[in-house]
């Protein structure tokens, strides 16, 4: 790779890695600002599921236009204009006064989010050499977590500030918001120095002249060489973002109440207890994305040494033994340490694979487009998994009479939906194997 190669590999991992910073605290932030936001006596949790839904739907949007546009118009300045969009309403998202405006905020940021991660992948695969492709693109997912690590570093300093009375508890949301909104606009600024890659220009003038439609869905779902690979990718990472999204990111949910019990046997005072919660609870999110960061890498190794496909096939079965375990095993404060990065290796691994899977499934033409329809689109239906699971633990807490009882009714609810994981392996069994071979084109 040459200093330009770098260049692009590191803009476009910023740009994605910010990207999940910005996620991440929305995640950590969200039970807190939605207490704030809404009427006394209403349901955090269940209004946290709509959040997220909202948020999801939003990414696929963003993901549906923009992973087009970015064929059509060049991935590198749609990168840009994405990166700028989720930055902005991050920021925007601390200036909310009530629960609908919270809503819409998140719904734009999940277009930017939706844009970016389909552009990145496309932009570093057809940028830098064949030979370095696969470890770039595993690499890219990789470094996802560490975005999402600096989020549990910022919840952390909040409960710190929290802790020695500089903010208010009620107002510790707003403060994540705006810190996370910073990174990104920074990286949007230099990321206008990217150039179109130099297989896309040529193809792009060719295309010009002989009519061939870039970023068109329908040469995507026109010609069965590219429909199939796009509807059956499309169920792939539906398994993976429904088991991250509708159950592994509701960690918090979890951990909250148990490390709040275990500080309350302390005799610890209320102030105390909320800051030592927002601290654990960062804590947990920092465990969790250790264990993705190296779990992404193993599974790049994995897909280059076994194959695309099996390495899925362990991820999967792993994904599903490593949620349901989490879940049913997490009773204390030391738990954090070992299952939180267990289940966030197992669960992210999937989504190093979907980074260096998806464009080699489709033709430059398409490559953006395809990636994020698969990644993205599928959204539509994985935004149901928050809301399954709320449905699901309203139903399994309804004659819950205590706090323990209805935290073990959303432990059983976890458990249930990690069969969601097995839906990835009926779509493997239909999908082709790509290592070694040449990026499809037409």
């Amino acid at each position: 790779m040459t200093r330009y190669h770098w260049f692009v590999f590191t803009v476009a991992s910023l740009a994605w890695m910010f990207d999940c910073l910005d996620q991440q605290i929305f995640l950590l932030a969200r039970n807190s600002a939605l207490k704030n936001l809404l009427p006394a006596g209403s349901d955090a949790i269940t209004y946290g599921g709509y959040a997220t839904a909202i948020f999801i739907a939003g990414w696929a949007t963003g993901g549906l236009i923009f992973g087009a546009v970015g064929d059509r118009v060049g991935r590198a300045r749609t990168l840009t204009v994405m990166i700028l969009l989720y930055a902005v309403f991050t920021g925007l998202s601390a200036l909310s006064v009530g629960w609908l405006d919270f809503a819409l905020y998140r719904f734009i940021t999940g277009l930017g989010v939706g844009g970016v991660f389909g552009l990145a992948v496309a932009l570093i695969a057809d940028a830098v050499p064949d030979q370095s492709r696969t470890g770039a693109l595993g690499t890219l997912q990789a470094l996802s977590a560490v975005g999402n690590i600096a989020a549990g570093l910022i919840s952390m300093g909040v409960g710190s500030l929290i802790e020695n009375k500089t903010i208010q508890p009620e107002g510790s949301w707003k403060v994540m918001f705006l810190v996370g909104a910073v990174p990104a606009l920074i990286c949007g600024v230099f990321s206008w120095r990217l150039k179109e890659p130099e297989k896309w220009v040529l193809a792009r003038e060719q295309g010009r002249q002989s009519n061939v439609a870039f970023g068109s869905y329908t040469s995507l779902f026109g010609e069965a060489r590219w429909r199939k690979p796009a509807l059956l990718g499309m169920v792939l990472c539906i398994s993976g973002v429904i088991g991250l999204w509708g159950i592994g990111f509701f960690a918090p949910e979890l951990v909250g109440p148990v490390i709040e019990n275990s500080l309350r046997g302390e005799n610890l005072p209320p102030a105390q207890i909320a800051a030592a919660k927002s601290t654990w609870i960062g804590i947990n999110s920092i465990f969790q994305n250790l264990g993705a960061f190296f779990g992404m890498l193993l599974m790049t190794q994995l897909a280059q040494k076994l194959g695309r496909r099996p390495a899925f096939v362990i991820a999967f079965l792993a994904a599903m033994a490593a949620t349901i375990a989490f879940f049913q095993q997490f009773h204390s404060k030391s738990d954090v340490f070992w299952l939180s990065p267990i289940m966030g290796a197992c669960q992210l691994a999937l989504f190093a694979g979907f980074a260096i899977y998806l464009p080699e499934l489709f033709p430059l033409r398409l490559r953006s487009t395809g990636t994020s329809f698969c990644y993205n689109v599928g959204r539509f239906i994985a935004a149901s998994g928050p809301l399954t699971l709320g449905r699901l633990q309203a139903a399994l807490k309804a004659g819950a009479a205590t706090p323990e009882a209805k935290v073990d009714a959303f432990r059983t609810a976890a458990t249930y939906m990690s069969a969601i994981f097995l839906l990835g392996l009926v779509a493997l069994l239909f999908l082709p194997e790509t290592k070694g071979r040449p990026m499809p084109e037409d």
